[in-house]
């Protein structure tokens, strides 16, 4: 259990969530299949194969959603469509008109629908009650946020708010890069992306490329901001940092994974020290990090 990329939300100061509330409320909206003319359905499902909805271990909290979607690609409706266009105009013996046309292609939508295939996607969060963190592992904010939504309905408002600090990542990183040593703690990696602040958003990127020298201090000289920054934490995890601070492309390195394995005897209990091991280890490298990046800002609408 290892998440790859993260969205960083606070839960309100006054939240009481604990995993029997949340276990509770989960199993009001499972997951159910898709039936019948759906396209897709939402709803909790387990985070390890088991019938619970909620996993803990050392007062950390991980669930997560499941999504059914119906696999109907356009190519296939197309086809079908075109085939009963001609059909049909070869019965009747005049063209089929643009409207009738879109009907047709939508009673071949509901034909196959029932038919299609459907690939379940999973999404999985963190609640750390002891920092005040809900932390999705997402790529894109779209799934964060389709499982934000889903967990709004469940809990009937849950109001988080994503991170702020008081100096943005884009400036932080940027003076990291100009001559500020990294912060405490954290070094720099070979991995970069410079934009231009102007109308022409003038980009470039950097990989596995040494980040020293008057290259990278000319292209910030010429107004280039930093807006995605490879870096390290105690040479125990790796990431990109990126200027809405998400934390892209986590990597836990050898030194965690090995205290993993030389701890668990079965799966269940490796499953638990990797939950145990990635959530200790990542909750430390977000305090130092919020720090790096001037503290929390609270005063955020």
């Amino acid at each position: 259990m290892w998440f790859k990329n993260i969205f960083i939300y606070r839960l309100p100061v006054n939240a009481a969530m604990t995993a029997a509330l949340l276990e509770e409320k989960l199993a009001i909206r499972p997951l159910q299949a898709c039936t019948g003319l759906d396209k897709q359905s939402r709803g909790w499902v387990s985070c390890r194969g088991d019938d619970r909805l909620v996993h803990t271990a050392n007062q950390q909290i991980l669930f997560a959603l499941g999504v059914e979607q119906k696999l109907l690609p356009a190519p296939i409706i197309n086809r079908f469509t075109k085939e009963r266009i001609a059909d049909i105009e070869a019965q009747q013996g005049y063209k089929v008109g643009r409207k009738e046309k879109k009907d047709i292609k939508e009673a071949i939508t509901e034909e196959l629908l029932p038919r299609a295939f459907a690939l379940l996607r999973t999404t999985y969060a963190w609640i750390d009650p002891i920092h005040g963190y809900l932390i999705v592992d997402a790529a894109a904010s779209a799934k964060a946020e389709e499982l934000l939504d889903q967990l709004d309905k469940t809990l009937d408002d849950l109001p988080v708010k994503l991170l702020h600090t008081k100096k943005s990542p884009v400036a932080a990183m940027t003076d990291w890069l100009a001559g500020a040593d990294a912060p405490s703690g954290f070094t720099i990696d070979r991995e970069l992306e410079l934009r231009a602040t102007g109308e022409s958003k003038a980009t470039v990127r950097y990989a596995n490329h040494t980040l020293e020298g008057d290259e990278i201090l000319a292209h910030i000289t010429a107004g280039k901001r930093a807006t995605r920054l490879g870096m390290t934490w105690n040479d125990r995890i790796s990431f990109v940092l990126t200027e809405q601070l998400q934390i892209k492309r986590l990597e836990f390195l050898d030194i965690i994974k090995d205290e993993s394995t030389t701890s668990a005897d079965t799966a269940e209990e490796m499953f638990d020290s990797d939950f145990t091991l990635m959530t200790g280890e990542l909750a430390s490298m977000l305090t130092d990090l919020t720090e790096a990046l001037g503290g929390e800002e609270f005063n955020v609408l």
